[in-house]
């Protein structure tokens, strides 16, 4: 049961909290408060370029269409596992009322709230990436950089940090298309707070944040939402320790949503929907170790060879 209170109307949390990290409930300074209205409007541009690519054209006029009639029903409040559609691939319904809440129950059911521009919108998927623990593949090159001793891993350290990085335009791309807006981040801030989504912050010999990432723990299933590296393979690293930690913490699986190639390597695979949610019916309710998360030195060194974490 989340214990915060709700505000009442309008955004969650408030836009004009002024909060900073140690505030219990409060969302952060360490992310924009707001959206400019330049970074809101090179969104918009680019997400309608990536809705106009010639793999997603096609379905264009009907999430269109699908949106303006739930819309005009008021949007989903939760999303129904027996009522998406096949085109667009599983969409779900326009979100309403977006809260911690609701944000959690969506996952438990297999949905994610997401949207370049427009608004929020209930997505599921067909197959889900999933990593089991037992097909994990590390590689020699990524081993050496765990064993390099060049980085220390922690978690739950700098949880803001790590969100607006993942949000903030990449260097080599500068036309980066992020769907974490500031409201977004307040979100994830707050369920950081409450001990549902937790960051993995790792740390070069300087002491500088060079890589991180998080996701949201549901039940015994970790939800991975976004990374970021400064560093050759830093997120790499980062999520090579979180997975040692996740698998003797007794969680069942880490769901990353889309294939990409990267993830493949790494031993993640695609397993049906249905499938997806028949391990969040067993397994999204179970208990997952409570509050902020601690790096265990003594797992990555009998893992690894290394504790990769403060001494």
């Amino acid at each position: 049961m989340l214990t915060s209170s709700r505000t009442p109307a309008g955004e969650w949390p408030p836009a004009n909290s002024q909060a900073h990290e140690s505030d219990g409930d409060a969302p952060s300074a360490a992310f924009p408060l707001r959206e400019t209205p330049f970074c809101a409007v090179t969104r918009w541009i680019l997400g309608i370029a990536y809705a106009l690519h010639p793999q997603r054209i096609g379905s264009l006029p009907h999430l269109t269409l699908l949106t303006a009639r739930d819309l005009m029903r008021g949007g989903t409040r939760l999303p129904d596992q027996n009522r998406t559609w096949d085109y667009p691939d599983t969409f779900g319904g326009v979100v309403r009322d977006l809260t911690p809440e609701s944000y959690l129950e969506g996952l438990r059911r297999g949905f994610f709230p997401w949207a370049h521009c427009g608004p929020l919108k209930w997505w599921t998927r067909a197959k889900r990436m999933v990593l089991s623990f037992d097909n994990l593949h590390i590689s020699r090159r990524l081993l050496r950089h765990l064993k390099s001793g060049k980085y220390t891993v922690t978690f739950d350290t700098a949880f803001d940090r790590v969100v607006a990085q993942c949000g903030a335009p990449r260097a080599y791309n500068w036309h980066t298309l992020t769907w974490l807006t500031p409201s977004y981040m307040r979100l994830f801030s707050v369920l950081n707070r409450q001990g549902h989504a937790h960051s993995f912050e790792v740390w070069n010999g300087q002491g500088e944040l060079v890589g991180g990432g998080f996701g949201v723990a549901t039940g015994r299933i970790f939800v991975g939402e976004s990374m970021f590296s400064l560093e050759p393979d830093t997120s790499k690293i980062g999520c090579a320790v979180l997975y040692a930690h996740l698998e003797k913490w007794g969680f069942e699986l880490v769901d990353a949503r889309d294939f990409t190639p990267v993830l493949e390597k790494m031993g993640f695979r695609e397993i049906p929907r249905a499938k997806y949610e028949a391990m969040l019916e067993a397994h999204g309710h179970e208990p997952a170790p409570a509050g902020a998360w601690s790096a265990d030195g003594s797992v990555t060194a009998d893992v690894y060879g290394t504790p990769l974490t403060p001494h």
